[in-house]
């Protein structure tokens, strides 16, 4: 196997459970509230604005003999800055309060997931950025525009409320078959960064979804987290 299929072989199972979350599910089935597809973006608010901060962070730290994923992280940075702003958009069009979205706490398995990958640029090998890119745009590219078109249809939505969903699922594409030319360049011991990462976040992206179908139905969302990383 290629190193990027392995990558895809040692994460299988982590990703199935993520993508068996009932809020993925129904989201595909055209089931999610709006309160629900709210919650969701404003999660997604306060993972994704610090998406940049970690490129250049992980950029900032990566080794000599990796320095070469330096120009595939200018290249994200470009394409990504400003898709925080996006989604406060997308709360605003769909009936939301975007200045209490981004000023509200953010889920524990959200602030984790960030936490996790910070500390793997900061104090392991920082190539474990791009399990998170891994989990993200693979996510993104198997459910994003499905889940659009099902929301924009129950919900009647507007399309400017569906930006972050549909910009996602069509640009992730592109970025995946990037994202796999720079996997098949890796050496053994950066490919099994990228996987152990990739099953964490795997795992706090999961607990992600499955805290906000709990706290929308007066649950716990740290109790969704703790089952997930029992």
């Amino acid at each position: 196997m290629t190193p990027y299929q392995r990558l895809q072989a040692a994460t299988r199972d982590e990703r199935d459970w993520l993508l068996a979350a009932p809020l993925v599910t129904r989201a595909l089935q055209g089931e999610v509230d709006r309160d629900e597809y709210l919650a969701f973006l404003g999660q997604a608010y306060h993972h994704v604005r610090f998406t940049v901060p970690l490129m250049m962070a992980c950029g900032a730290r990566l080794p000599e003999r990796l320095g070469w994923l330096r120009e595939a992280l200018v290249e994200y940075i470009d394409e990504e800055h400003g898709h925080e702003r996006w989604i406060l958009d997308d709360i605003r069009a769909a009936g939301g309060d975007p200045e209490a979205a981004a000023a509200a706490t953010p889920d524990p398995a959200t602030t984790l997931m960030v936490a996790y990958v910070r500390d793997r640029i900061a104090h392991g090998n920082p190539v474990g950025f791009f399990g998170m890119v891994q989990v993200l745009e693979g996510t993104s590219t198997a459910v994003a525009t499905r889940a659009a078109d099902r929301l924009q249809a129950s919900l009647g939505l507007p399309d400017d409320a569906l930006r972050y969903l549909t910009s996602h699922g069509s640009l992730d594409i592109g970025h995946l078959a990037f994202f796999e030319g720079l996997i098949d360049r890796l050496e053994d011991a950066d490919l099994a960064e990228v996987i152990e990462t990739a099953r964490m976040v795997y795992r706090l992206y999961g607990a992600m979804f499955r805290g906000i179908t709990a706290r929308c139905q007066g649950g716990d969302a740290t109790r969704e987290l703790a089952d997930a990383l029992a």
